[in-house]
């Protein structure tokens, strides 16, 4: 793709943000040998990401991945400053700070006269709508998504999200600048949570429909971990933190979850969320959940197969993807089985998602959706999957095009 393009240099590198997400990104490029300036708002929280950085390169250290110098000589790469100022002549600068869309446009409207002719405006937002934040530049073909996977510094994935009227060459730098670091790029188009996270939201909605059906959240925890996934739907949303996106009186659309974080049950950070977690964090069903589970099922608790579980659960996600490549969201079919391979631990003897529904088959998946597609709008079969039902196809075989912006459509 795009093979005669010329690339931008990329000697140096700003990150605004020095917290978990933007520290584990600085690690990645001061390990390639690449120069990293993190800017901060307080020098507590620029000390408390440079302790963090320490820490992970001296335990990789420890475990023997490299010497005891390698870590002094990475640290040495990154400068930490509270100055936003001291961005200015590196040639790209990747926003990681927290996901609200009036922060992120405030800083691209503060880069956009600060950074030098050339320089790569980039946002690590996991959702958020990058055409809107390039709107406020009057460079928008040098803004691009870098999505980094947490922990950055471990998780191999990067999802490169072109927008509307970013620039030929800032993608095919970006692309090769994510393999020089050591990462898995795949190109993907905007939309509400890029590919991955797309895909990922349907398991949850129907996760979060069992528990509303009276089904036990470690029921259906054990189900996909039987699957193969390392971590279930309510053991992830335990380590991420349930009171992500809620406040106070307010609502997620999950009345149970609500209800948890009203009592000061927020995850495994506080011992306690859907899980009840010892000192070690180990997780154990809670009386507290099931009674809530009950109480706002209005019942007893739902009986429900570990069959019926994955199906419920992961069918929507390949009905999704499918979707996903009707709107010109990836390139292709096996870009989505290696997002989900890399960034989401999408069990490898399975083979990867769409390689899962060829297994499966479209007649299973079908039948699945429409029974789901009835009393769920989001769970409508896709056209293609209907195409493939009736006629034979393979789902790793379609093919709309690839990936389009507006200007190709």
């Amino acid at each position: 793709m795009l093979r005669d393009t010329p690339r931008r240099p990329v000697a140096g590198v700003g990150i605004i943000g020095a917290g978990t997400m933007g520290g584990g990104i600085a690690m990645n490029f001061a390990a390639a040998g690449i120069p990293v300036t993190l800017v901060e708002t307080s020098q507590d929280a620029l000390d408390r990401g440079f302790g963090r950085i320490r820490a992970n390169y001296q335990r990789s250290a420890d475990k023997g991945r490299f010497s005891h110098e390698e870590v002094e000589a990475r640290i040495a790469r990154l400068s930490g400053t509270l100055d936003f100022n001291a961005l200015a002549g590196n040639d790209l600068v990747i926003e990681a700070v927290f996901e609200d869309m009036r922060v992120k446009k405030d800083i691209f409207a503060r880069l956009e006269t600060l950074m030098q002719p050339g320089a790569i405006l980039a946002t690590n937002t996991s959702a958020l709508d990058i055409d809107e934040i390039a709107a406020v530049t009057a460079r928008p073909g040098d803004v691009i998504g870098l999505h980094f996977f947490s922990p950055a510094n471990v998780m191999k994935l990067v999802e490169v999200v072109r927008g509307e009227r970013t620039s030929d060459d800032v993608v095919v730098t970006t692309m090769e600048l994510a393999r020089r670091i050591g990462k898995v790029a795949v190109l993907v188009g905007v939309c509400p949570g890029f590919v991955g996270n797309r895909i990922l939201r349907r398991r949850q909605e129907q996760a979060n429909r069992l528990l509303a059906a009276g089904v036990m959240p470690w029921t259906i925890d054990t189900a996909i971990t039987g699957f193969g996934f390392r971590m279930g739907p309510f053991q992830m949303t335990d380590l991420a933190g349930l009171d992500i996106g809620w406040s106070r009186g307010g609502s997620t659309g999950n009345p149970v979850r609500d209800a948890l974080c009203e009592m000061g049950r927020r995850g495994q950070k506080t011992n306690a969320g859907f899980y009840d977690y010892d000192e070690d964090r180990r997780p154990a069903p809670s009386e507290v959940t099931e009674r809530l589970v009950r109480e706002f099922s209005g019942g007893q608790a739902a009986a429900m197969g570990d069959d019926e579980i994955v199906e419920t659960c992961i069918f929507p996600m390949i009905n999704e993807a499918v979707k996903v490549l009707e709107d010109n969201k990836a390139q292709r079919a096996s870009d989505i089985d290696v997002i989900w391979l890399n960034g989401y631990g999408w069990p490898r003897e399975k083979g990867g998602l769409m390689y899962f529904a060829d297994m499966v088959g479209a007649p299973a998946v079908l039948a699945r959706m429409e029974r789901l597609g009835a009393e769920d709008p989001s769970c409508t079969p896709a056209r293609a999957l209907r195409t493939l039902a009736a006629g034979g196809g393979r789902f790793t075989e379609l093919d709309f095009g690839g990936l389009k912006t507006g200007r190709e459509r």
